[in-house]
């Protein structure tokens, strides 16, 4: 046995910095066995759903898109719907379709974001986005291009870029006429362009093999790719099981929530089971429904056939992309597709006579759930007759995804001993790949991880 596998060890990150929350990671390895990884979140609980009670029943939007700055739209999103549904109103027309222009133009500059700033560097061999645009300013500037011009979608329709304004419950304070939509076309045609480009950028990167373990949770919308609104679809990890669907008010009865020590943040399970939401769960569960441009970027891309889509018989199941690093791939499909869908939106669009639907309030429950940028986000908020919250629940996308993320470190770490790659640097660069692969809150950093290792004689 080699001096490294008769030894303890205990591998601490005491903290991420610059990141959104505060985290750190703790892994043990024994005799040349991880045997535990935890991503602990320790930032102190924010409260939100405490505070949320008592609140009108018009305020949730507001104030919970205060929960991130990164997709604010998505929790504005996910609220209107939860209350929506609790006031029996359902919105539809233009004013969805504005929804879902707004949601695109979240999802263009967030998964641009994460592909070009935080994500590329580590394929390319560079510690930060500074260093990797010496060699490969193009790109850099690109992925600028391609995260202003989903800035730009969200200000003209929310007021702003950071924290948008003009949402509210039953639609927008105020909607944009079609002159004042136009020069988003222009903006968004060469935004396309630069998404081919990111697209066939990331396909030439090098993909170690890995496979994500657990059962995959999207939403899915009959014949559209699920973004804004939808119902929950699982994709078991189990080849010999089915794909399932359960209605959405049954939430909480399939993913429940428990707390563990090393985290103030809920950890969630799927049946019993970890699950993964995210990219690589909605491709799974939606690819198939995909534009033609998109699926035709996916192929290209080489992530294969959706497992859901239409084909001739006896032609194969389809595939099933589950390995995390892959999902740069199915982030650069998707800021393509939601660049192509703004534009197909603007150009349908029609000014609706009035910019809200009214939203009275009454006593009852609801649910809400869209597909932020990092997988599905769930709100649900009970009322009483005068309209104020007794109760909220909400499940953001990052920590419904941390059981999968401490498995992936687990295994991505085990598979570096194995090869003999025991250096603390080394280890150090592992967690950090898995942990970017998923896209979690905490990877707004570059370079975040700072390891200081125990070690302990092992038995002999």
């Amino acid at each position: 046995m080699s001096e490294s596998q008769a030894r303890s060890q205990v591998l601490r990150v005491p903290a991420l910095s610059r990141v959104e929350g505060e985290t750190a990671l703790h892994l043990r390895i024994h005799d040349g066995i991880v045997t535990q990884a935890r991503l602990g979140i320790y930032e102190a609980p924010r409260f939100f759903e405490a505070f949320l009670r008592g609140r009108a029943h018009t305020e949730p939007p507001d104030l919970t898109s205060r929960i991130c700055g990164i997709c604010p739209v998505a929790y504005q999103l996910s609220a209107c719907r939860a209350v929506e549904d609790a006031c029996g109103i359902v919105v539809d027309g233009q004013i969805a379709a504005l929804r879902r222009l707004l949601y695109c133009g979240e999802w263009i500059e967030s998964q641009t974001l994460h592909i070009h700033l935080l994500h590329a560097p580590d394929f390319l061999g560079h510690e930060d986005v500074i260093s990797m645009s010496r060699s490969h300013l193009a790109h850099v500037e690109r992925g600028l291009r391609l995260k202003q011009a989903g800035n730009a979608v969200v200000e003209l329709l929310g007021g702003r870029a950071i924290h948008p304004v003009n949402v509210r419950l039953g639609g927008f304070h105020r909607a944009p006429t079609r002159t004042e939509l136009r020069p988003l076309t222009e903006r968004l045609r060469t935004a396309l362009d630069d998404a081919w480009d990111t697209l066939r950028w990331v396909a030439g990167f090098d993909f170690p093999d890995a496979e994500c373990d657990a059962d995959l949770l999207a939403l899915t919308e009959p014949g559209t790719y699920a973004i804004e609104s939808g119902t929950p679809a699982v994709l078991p990890y189990d080849r010999t099981l089915p794909p399932r669907g359960f209605p959405l008010r049954s939430f909480s009865e399939h993913v429940t929530e428990e707390q563990v020590p090393h985290s103030t943040a809920l950890h969630s399970r799927l049946d019993g089971r970890r699950h993964l939401t995210g990219s690589l769960a909605r491709y799974a569960v939606n690819g198939h429904l995909l534009s033609p441009t998109a699926l035709e970027a996916a192929r290209e891309a080489g992530l294969g056939t959706p497992p859901l889509a239409s084909r001739p018989e006896g032609a194969g199941p389809g595939e099933v992309c589950r390995n995390p690093y892959r999902s740069i791939l199915v982030r650069a499909v998707e800021v393509l597709y939601a660049v192509e869908e703004a534009l197909r939106l603007i150009a349908a669009y029609e000014r609706p006579a009035r910019p809200y639907a009214e939203v009275p309030a009454r006593a009852g429950v609801g649910h809400g759930a869209t597909e932020a940028p990092r997988g599905l986000l769930y709100h649900r908020y009970a009322f009483d007759g005068e309209g104020r919250i007794t109760d909220a629940c909400i499940v953001p996308p990052t920590a419904q995804n941390q059981g999968a993320i401490e498995e992936d470190l687990r295994r991505i770490v085990q598979a570096g001993l194995d090869r003999g790659e025991e250096s603390e640097a080394e280890l150090t660069r592992l967690c950090e790949l898995a942990i970017r692969n998923h896209d979690p809150c905490i990877s707004c950093s570059a370079h975040f991880l700072e390891l200081d290792i125990e070690r302990t004689p092992g038995p002999a």
